[in-house]
């Protein structure tokens, strides 16, 4: 459901093509659900399929047509009814928290960059969250500013409080991580080198 919840969200604020989509799961959406782009096309035809969206055929150049998206009143009630249901949380799968659990098989040198790569990785993840945040204090969001845009006057501090407090929990996670990774490298330095078991 969180694909077609996503591409809900996107089009509740205005009819867009699958191009449109894709580059809105590419600059915003897609901070907090990544869909290829293999995903969406598929997925929309399901949608229209069930009367969640339907598509309006426009003329495009002197020749082509692209076909516009828009969320009909079943999509709509679909959406909030999202919104309002329990989540239903996923089971984790973390490759990186996996592979610390078993880090006395790898060598230190392996060990030492697993976790700087680690850190390096949620570095850059921060900094996105934090310019993100820093666009959404200063008006300069276009998806913000499209959302504020269909948005009733008395609303709109709630919809950029909550648009804010989305990307503070993303930077807290990104923290978080590197704080772990920091931690490891202490460890792996108070358990000192060892002979791994390949190379005993």
């Amino acid at each position: 459901m969180s694909l077609r919840s996503a591409i809900l969200a996107l089009l509740r604020i205005g009819p867009m093509s699958g191009y449109e989509l894709q580059k809105q799961f590419s600059q915003s959406v897609g901070h907090v659900w990544h869909a290829p782009d293999s995903q969406i096309y598929p997925e929309l035809r399901k949608m229209e399929k069930e009367e969640l969206v339907f598509a309006e055929e426009q003329v495009r150049g002197t020749a082509g047509m692209r076909r516009v998206y828009h969320v009909t009143d079943a999509g709509e009630h679909a959406f909030v009814g999202w919104m309002n249901a329990p989540l239903k949380y996923q089971r984790t799968r973390d490759s990186a928290h996996l592979r610390a659990a078993y880090l006395e098989t790898a060598s230190p040198d392996a060990v030492l960059e697993f976790l700087n790569s680690h850190i390096a990785h949620w570095m850059g993840e921060l900094e996105c969250w934090e310019d993100e945040i820093a666009t959404i204090d200063a008006y300069e969001s276009p998806m913000l500013n499209r959302r504020l845009a269909v948005t009733a006057d008395e609303d709109r501090e709630e919809t950029v409080a909550y648009k804010r407090f989305a990307y503070e929990g993303l930077a807290a996670r990104a923290r978080a991580e590197i704080d772990w990774a920091e931690r490891g490298i202490k460890l792996s330095k108070k358990l000192g080198p060892k002979a791994t078991k390949s190379e005993k």
